[in-house]
């Protein structure tokens, strides 16, 4: 019995673009899953907020809120943590601060300042085991990019050009380079066969 010729499945991924209908329900998703956590938050390019509300009667001494390196835990004395998990990324723990501050409505705001290790990356969640972000589609303060050195600058642009490019499965600046450098080499040479070429 003749053996059957093995057939190939492993198809090429190809990388297309969400609908704007996807882009929308996934935008929809995504602020739906941050909405539910029982806390706020937002980052720059160099740090992470956090907040929550509690009680207007609440004092500093009724909070228990230990920041590490590596990990957040943070809530009221005698309850179960607001938020509490491994960050993503280190945090400068001498930089990082939280403060009580009285709200407009009574009630008063756990305000949580984390500074960042790695000042070149945004982070997805806080915590490691909450719902993601999509970082690829983050719009950064460009006041804040602003405030920043010429060099530094380039460096957070190319390093969010080549963050999109990976999310899109498309090659980031060195890649990009890469393949230029290798396309002027095969106009110069047709003579040779670059079929087997991988560039790494």
């Amino acid at each position: 019995m003749a053996d059957k010729p093995a057939t190939k499945t492993d198809h090429a991924e190809t990388h297309t673009e969400p609908t704007p209908a996807e882009e929308a329900a996934a935008r929809a998703k995504e602020a739906e899953e941050q909405n539910a956590l029982p806390y706020k938050w937002q980052q720059t390019i160099a740090d992470v907020d956090v907040t929550f509300s509690v009680p207007g009667n609440y004092k500093s001494r009724d909070l228990v809120i230990d920041l590490k390196k590596n990990t957040i835990s943070a809530g009221v004395k005698g309850q179960d943590p607001i938020i509490k998990g491994d960050l993503p990324h280190a945090i400068i723990v001498d930089d990082s601060t939280w403060t009580l501050a009285s709200a407009a409505d009574g009630t008063k705001t756990v305000e949580i300042h984390l500074d960042k290790v790695n000042k070149m990356e945004w982070w997805p969640h806080v915590v490691k085991d909450a719902p993601k972000i999509d970082v690829s589609k983050i719009q950064p303060d460009t006041s804040k990019l602003s405030d920043l050195d010429g060099e530094t600058r380039g460096m957070v642009e190319k390093m969010m050009w080549d963050q999109r490019q990976k999310e899109m499965g498309l090659p980031t600046s060195e890649e990009q380079k890469k393949l230029d450098i290798l396309k002027k080499f095969q106009a110069e040479h047709p003579e040779m066969d670059f079929s087997n070429a991988k560039i790494s």
